[in-house]
């Protein structure tokens, strides 16, 4: 979850590691703090809060110093806190460490090093490991910390400097992500790409169980046990003006408005002459997807609703059974899967602790396993036998928005290439769905334009302590996804339900202080969810729908409606979703909330 960051060069290390980690703080923000190492002399700056609380502390204290670490931080162990900030220091304060993930067994260490005479400062896990760094060490940083690691459970990201050794950078990385950055006499070191693109392209990507020896002149790779590693650098397509707001006010919305965008790049290298074109899948067959007997989705939050919409359209398509299961759960449970499932994972990061596991679960009892991740280089992509990019770019805000439609895109694209090869969807009906894929940017472009009314209906709801929001068919994952959003970033609790459902119990709960979201796109269940619609009136609710352009009727019903363009009844959700994430913004404006960076969350949930 948390942010690192990383410097050895030529130039002042303080402005470059403050940027990087600015273009971090999404993933964690309750305190952060630099390390900087200037000869024999290492000067630690921490803060609790938002990183403009550290800036503020170094226009006081600025070090200086051409080497340097920085971390913002997401609390696991101890509460945001001065203390509990990193850097953490050894008992000599001449070794400096920054950390992402959990040390498991933390607390048998603590006791085993405290009983040495080793001091502890804070209630974190990581400090842990600077002291394991400091009994480690014998003259050489890179063998201290790796026989460090070599102690502890856990997952880490890791970076380390030393008084001792000046003139280099020790990293290493466990299911937590970690890359390099390569320059001309000067290298970098950050938990994601935006941190550094501002300073270079060219990016090494460390893997699990491996670390690094980071110079001005270069980075040499070793695993954990010690072998030489040779690693392939990718060289990042986007620039650092996509990781900026570009004169909007938030990264949200930025990003809902960038979302024709993201759909377009996301379906441009798969749609062509009324088909679709993957070539041959990695690690897949045409007659391995010809002999699946069923598909499991895995997925966390956003993701997850993604992964509902992909079960109702790949079995509708490509006829196969489909189970959608949250990846904290199916790590967990006894799979009934083997050689001829094929386990699709979803994580925008490709860095989701869960899901990871999952994955090599899936791995492990001989099923397929297909990613479909927004980073290039991430461990999903590379722990998976294909992967289906989303081609988002960076998204900040921690709420998804365009990573959430990319997905959907990616998922429409992946089923009906399933149904394509398997022959289970006529010529005829395949080409129609190209054609209205290729038209989805256009439309989502003309859904952003109810945003006039969605600011009335922001203003009017903005004081409600509840919302609920009904769908039936692809209608309720969006539900589900509008509730999500709401939560996010409104801090007002709403739940998403199946419409269907409301009389087993829900509908105790609705009065005229919750207001109800519907959404009533034009569908098969269309006259059902009106049905819902007015029990729910019944009972003194207001109702907003988000409803196909053309239907006047609906005005009958609702107090007010969100018009979205036609589409097909499969793919409509990318573009009912469109509405409710601005009315999670504009509400959230309302109440005054940080929309980048809601309380308690982070981008990536990097930990389990």
């Amino acid at each position: 979850m948390c942010g690192i960051v990383g410097y050895i060069g030529s130039r002042e290390s303080v402005p470059i590691l403050m940027g990087g980690l600015r273009r971090l703080e999404y993933r964690g923000y309750d305190s952060a703090g630099l390390a900087i190492l200037n000869g024999q002399e290492l000067s630690v700056v921490r803060r609790k809060g938002k990183l403009a609380e550290l800036a503020s502390a170094l226009e006081e204290q600025l070090p200086s110093g051409m080497i340097g670490i920085g971390h913002t931080r997401w609390a696991t162990h101890g509460v945001p806190s001065e203390e509990n900030a990193h850097p953490h220091v050894d008992c000599t304060g001449r070794i400096a460490i920054v950390h992402n993930g959990i040390i498991e067994n933390f607390v048998q260490l603590r006791e085993e090093l405290q009983s040495k005479g080793h001091v502890f400062n804070s209630q974190t896990d990581t400090e842990t490991l600077s002291h394991l760094v400091e009994e480690s060490y014998e003259g050489d940083l890179y063998e201290a910390v790796r026989k460090a690691l070599g102690r502890v459970r856990g997952s880490f990201a890791i970076a380390v400097i030393s008084v001792d050794h000046p003139e280099e950078l020790i990293v290493a990385r466990k299911d937590s992500p970690l890359i390099l950055g390569l320059g001309k006499g000067e290298q970098f070191i950050a938990s994601d790409i935006p941190a550094v693109i501002s300073h270079t392209k060219r990016i090494l990507v460390l893997n699990d169980g491996e670390m690094a020896r980071v110079t001005r002149e270069g980075c040499s790779i070793m695993t954990l046990d010690g072998l030489p590693v040779e690693r392939e650098e990718i060289v990042v397509t986007w620039d650092a003006e996509a990781a900026e707001k570009s004169g909007f006010g938030d990264f949200m919305l930025k990003e809902i408005y960038e979302q024709p965008v993201a759909v377009r790049e996301t379906l441009r290298p798969y749609l062509l002459d009324g088909g679709v074109f993957m070539g041959e899948m990695p690690g897949l067959s045409v007659d391995e997807i010809r002999s699946l007997d069923k598909i499991v989705v895995v997925a966390c939050g956003t993701s997850y609703h993604a992964a509902l919409i992909g079960k109702q359209v790949i079995e509708a398509w490509a006829h196969l059974p489909v189970e959608v299961d949250l990846s904290s759960e199916f790590r967990y449970r006894h799979l009934l899967i083997g050689p001829g499932s094929l386990v699709i994972a979803i994580t925008q990061s490709g860095e989701t602790a869960d899901t990871l596991a999952s994955m090599r679960i899936a791995s492990e009892v001989g099923a397929k396993v297909l990613a479909i991740a927004n980073v290039v280089g991430s461990t999903a992509t590379r722990q998976a036998d294909g992967t289906v990019y989303t081609h988002a770019g960076p998204e900040i805000g921690v709420a998804a928005t365009k990573t959430f439609v990319s997905q959907l895109a990616a998922i429409y694209t992946l089923g009906l290439y399933l149904a394509q090869v398997r022959e289970t969807i006529s010529p005829e009906e395949r080409s129609e769905i190209v054609d209205e894929l290729g038209g989805l940017p256009n439309r989502i472009e003309r859904a952003l334009e109810c945003r006039s009314e969605v600011g009335v209906a922001a203003q009017t709801y903005a004081g409600c302590q509840d919302f609920l929001f009904l769908g039936r068919g692809i209608g309720l994952p969006v539900a589900l996804e509008g509730a999500l959003k709401l939560k996010e970033i409104s801090y007002i609790h709403a739940e998403g339900y199946a419409a269907g459902e409301m009389k087993h119990g829900p509908i105790a709960l609705v009065d005229e202080d919750c207001p109800a979201v519907a959404v009533a796109t034009d569908a098969h269940t269309y006259e059902k969810i009106i049905s819902n619609i007015q029990e729910v009136r019944a009972r003194g609710a207001s109702v907003i729908a988000v409803a196909t352009e053309g239907n006047e009727g609906i005005k009958n019903f609702a107090e007010h409606v969100f018009y979205v363009p036609r589409t097909l009844e499969a793919l409509s959700a990318l573009v009912a979703v469109v509405p409710l994430q601005l009315l999670a913004y504009d509400i959230a404006k309302v109440r005054g909330c940080d929309v980048d960076q809601p309380r308690n969350l982070a981008k990536s949930v990097t930990v389990e």
